[in-house]
């Protein structure tokens, strides 16, 4: 009961909202004692909906007649004087671009690394996680609508800027902060900026992130972060357009981009039945990370539920998930597991030349590990990753 009254008090709070309520719930279970603390935290800060501290955007040019031309994600936005671009979340004010989400997050929270999911990346430890509103996809299925599809006018915010985040993490203990729940581009300034301290404080800094950033930006960012896991959410256009308002090609030139900086990178594709399970897809995709990404780059096959616009189709059958993993590692990806399903053995990690479990997983919890200096205890082999 003590967790649920904690939950139960950020609920009525308004710092969550009710599917976050329930979620936190089941969370707490994990973590009562740090979520405890961030609710203090949280509750001491301006917390109030819509607050905004706008600041200059970067990568956007200058158009005629006060218009602008933002460069920081394909889209490439033309916004009108007063206007705003595509995310939601930034603003030509007077012939000048600003970000309306940079130091006011509407989420913060601590999780365990592996539920960004990251499973090769300081297994174990815990992430301080945080997003603001926006997003430059409209993904029918997204778990977090609430505030992806939302203006930081409409949402519950924190007044806290970067250097606060860093010592927020310091204080907590959290060696790393991931930038998540909603698509960290939108919050570019912000994240890097934080990141940029983070760093110089000895702190790692990872994203969740759809991909979708121009080159440009990305190359900037990449030499602040030390991890990522990127949703390829398919492996055709048609269903970028359909299910996320977006393109395929942008993301795979990200992944690319990712690799090719030393980024560690993890894949997630969540099986969405009737839109992206076929057999043929998930093979193209496969192969496509084997010959793009290596046969050491972790895959995650994601469970769909029904939600926000596709509450019309049925759970991904597990059956179908277990043939997807079949399918990768025919393809020789190394690293394959099966998320949103507790209990199978698709949670493990298992060295790719012995075959026995190096890490046992249940949900988000660890209950054995047998990596040693990144390799397996019992054959010696390499494990890819980031261990130390």
């Amino acid at each position: 009961m003590e967790y649920n009254g904690i939950a139960m008090r950020l609920f009525f709070e308004k710092l969550i909202t009710r599917r976050d309520f329930l979620r936190t719930c089941g969370w707490l279970t994990v973590s009562g004692v740090v979520i405890s603390r961030l609710t203090r935290f949280a509750a001491a800060q301006e917390a109030k909906i819509g607050f905004i501290k706008p600041a200059p955007a970067m990568h956007y040019e200058k158009l005629p007649n006060q218009k602008v031309k933002c460069l920081l994600c394909p889209r490439k936005c033309i916004v009108a004087k007063g206007h705003r671009g595509f995310c939601r979340v930034r603003e030509n004010r007077g012939g000048e671009y600003y970000t309306l989400v940079h130091s006011n997050p509407c989420a913060v929270h601590i999780d365990p690394i592996e539920k960004k999911p990251l499973f090769h990346f300081h297994p174990g430890t815990t992430a301080l996680s945080i997003a603001t509103a926006g997003c430059n996809f409209t993904c029918k299925n997204c778990q977090n609508y609430d505030i992806s599809q939302a203006r930081p006018d409409d949402t519950v915010n924190i007044d806290i800027g970067p250097k606060g985040i860093v010592e927020l993490a310091q204080k907590y203990n959290t060696p790393t902060i991931a930038y998540t729940y909603t698509e960290p581009t939108v919050f570019y300034e912000y994240m890097l900026e934080t990141a940029k301290i983070a760093r110089s404080r000895g702190l790692l800094n990872i994203y969740h992130s759809n991909g979708y950033i121009n080159q440009e930006a990305l190359t900037t960012l990449v030499q602040y972060l030390d991890g990522a896991n990127v949703d390829l959410k398919g492996f055709s256009d048609t269903f970028y357009r359909e299910i996320t308002g977006g393109n395929l090609n942008p993301v795979l030139e990200s992944l690319k981009t990712l690799k090719k900086h030393g980024v560690w990178l993890e894949i997630t594709n969540l099986v969405i039945p009737t839109k992206n399970d076929s057999e043929t897809s998930i093979e193209e995709l496969c192969n496509w990370v084997m010959s793009e990404l290596g046969n050491e780059t972790p895959i995650h096959f994601s469970r769909f539920y029904p939600q926000y616009k596709l509450q019309n189709l049925p759970p991904t059958p597990v059956e179908t998930l277990k043939k997807a993993a079949e399918i990768a590692r025919v393809c020789g990806l190394d690293y394959v597991y099966i998320g949103n399903v507790p209990g199978v053995t698709e949670e493990d990690t298992y060295c790719p030349r012995c075959g026995k479990t190096v890490i046992g997983r249940t949900g988000y919890y660890i209950h054995n590990q047998s990596i040693k200096d990144g390799r397996c205890e019992f054959c010696n082999a390499t494990i890819a990753g980031r261990w130390d």
